[in-house]
């Protein structure tokens, strides 16, 4: 197992433990977590300690994979597990966001929606021997995904002093460039989901 797979099951580890912290009855053995006040903003500091996490989870993903890509180190292995820590870290978030009413759900909902049939369409494409290359709008669907969760879970520190929703904002913005890579990578790809022959 090279370092950038060894990163890669980091991120596994920490979306667990970010699902545990965020989930764990802590109240029911007498653990509470206190808040913190910043110009008028009450951040828990619960969901802080999971924030950070997800911030330092997060950069694990732009490390891996550039490391390895870097160093000649891209492994099937690699591969798998890579996209295997980019699912459970950003949907386990989202859906346990969204069910606390943190994120919009259509949010949550759209990007997992989007992330199945894209999915889909790389394993069709691994089936034909064929390598779906990741497009602009996706990646701009994860920054603005990554941003807009980081801010979720600091409440939207520090943009809610002035009671800008950019953090929901960000997360709109994501569900709707999640609907647009979807439909581009279909079109892109729709000769070899339907072909002719």
């Amino acid at each position: 197992m090279n370092f950038p797979t060894k990163m890669t099951v980091l991120r596994i580890i920490l979306s667990i433990v970010i699902v545990i912290l965020l989930l764990f009855p802590f109240h029911s053995i007498g653990i509470t977590f206190p808040y913190i006040k910043c110009w008028g903003v009450l951040i828990s500091v619960q969901y802080l300690i999971a924030g950070i996490i997800f911030v330092i989870a997060s950069i694990t993903d732009f490390i891996d994979g550039n490391y390895a890509r870097k160093h000649n180190m891209v492994t099937d292995l690699g591969k798998m597990l890579d996209a295997i820590a980019d699912k459970m870290l950003v949907n386990s978030v989202l859906v346990v966001l969204a069910a606390q009413g943190i994120v919009p759900t259509v949010v949550a909902v759209v990007v997992i929606m989007r992330d199945i049939i894209v999915d889909a369409i790389k394993m069709e494409a691994a089936a034909k021997g064929k390598v779906v290359a990741a497009i602009k709008s996706g990646k701009w669907k994860t920054a603005t995904l990554m941003t807009g969760l980081t801010l979720a879970f600091i409440s939207n520190f520090p943009f809610a002093i002035w009671n800008m929703q950019v953090a929901t904002f960000l997360l709109y913005i994501a569900g709707v460039l999640s609907l647009i890579s979807a439909v581009q990578y279909f079109v892109l790809n729709k000769e070899l989901i339907f072909p002719k022959n």
